[in-house]
């Protein structure tokens, strides 16, 4: 039997970081429990309200976020907060596939095209790798708002 699981981002800004995540991959934050949104409301708003009710200091309102894949396929995200600094490169990282079944020179276009997209959510750009055949097909390293790496792939 396979295991669902979740990814975990250390964050400063929770908030902040999911809203770029939710934006980077097509995810929606998910609304606070027993709440049925109508269509278009803001679920952050919904959770604002939901954590005020709940006596919930201004100060603590902000410690933990989570995005969901709409559709249900991918893994659920959750951003806490931590006081630290991202000190080193991460061990595990996120790719991005943003050209399956291109190749050359289409696929290394789409993921320039999907770099810009990206920093213009405030990511950073860090390093394109060119294709390599067989070996590789062509890479876009990046960096999220909080300097985590990941790749365009």
């Amino acid at each position: 039997m396979s295991r669902t699981f979740q990814v975990t981002f250390d964050a400063h800004d929770p908030r902040a970081l999911s809203t770029f995540w939710r934006d980077a991959l097509d995810y929606v934050h998910p609304p606070p429990p027993g709440a049925d949104l109508p269509e278009g409301a803001d679920p952050l708003a919904a959770w604002d309200e939901f954590l005020e009710r709940a006596g919930v200091p201004e100060d603590r309102r902000n410690v933990a976020s989570a995005i969901e894949d709409p559709d249900g396929a991918g893994p659920r995200v959750f951003f806490q907060q931590v006081p630290e600094d991202k000190v080193a490169k991460n061990r595990v990282h996120l790719d991005l596939r943003a050209a399956p079944g291109l190749e050359g020179d289409e696929r290394m276009a789409a993921l320039e095209t999907e770099c810009e997209r990206l920093v213009a959510l405030g990511a950073s750009r860090v390093r394109r790798f060119e294709p390599e055949p067989p070996m590789s097909a062509g890479f876009i390293v990046m960096a999220d708002p909080e300097g985590n790496e990941f790749c365009l792939d």
